[in-house]
Order: C-alpha cells, then sequence, then structure tokens
C-alpha cells in the first residue's frame, strides 16, 4: 500500500488516477462505486475469478465465476 501511495504522490497533482499496478499487483484509492463492486465480486461477463479489487490493494473473487465455473 506505501508504494502504491508513493507512486501516486510523486506524480504532478494533474496526473495522479490514484489506481494502477505497483510490482504487478493492483491498487485502486478512488472511493468505490456501485458498479466497481459488482464488477469485482459478481460479474458474469467476465470469465475471471481474481479481479481487482474495487477499493484497496489486490484482488477481489468474482463469486458469480466461483459458483458457476462449469457454465
Amino acid at each position: 500500500m506505501g508504494a502504491a501511495l508513493v507512486d501516486q504522490l510523486r506524480r504532478p497533482a494533474q496526473d495522479r488516477t490514484w489506481y494502477g499496478n505497483i510490482f504487478g499487483i493492483p491498487y485502486d484509492f478512488r472511493p468505490p462505486t456501485p458498479e466497481r463492486i459488482r464488477a469485482a465480486f459478481w460479474n458474469k461477463d467476465d470469465p475471471a475469478i481474481f479481479t481487482r479489487r474495487p477499493f484497496g490493494v489486490g484482488w477481489g473473487v468474482n463469486l458469480y465465476r466461483l459458483l458457476h465455473r462449469g457454465s
């Protein structure tokens, strides 16, 4: 988390996005939205089980895909 914050704070203010990857690990410090929460945790259109978290560092689990693996 610290490395991600340093990455953003080293950028000029107008270039800070507050989301990205650091050392291959995703992070997102923007306020979560219902759409991003749903996309991370219940997304039938995404074949991935592990998804970007809607807030924080690391990955979330697409519960839809986990529960419907044979579909």
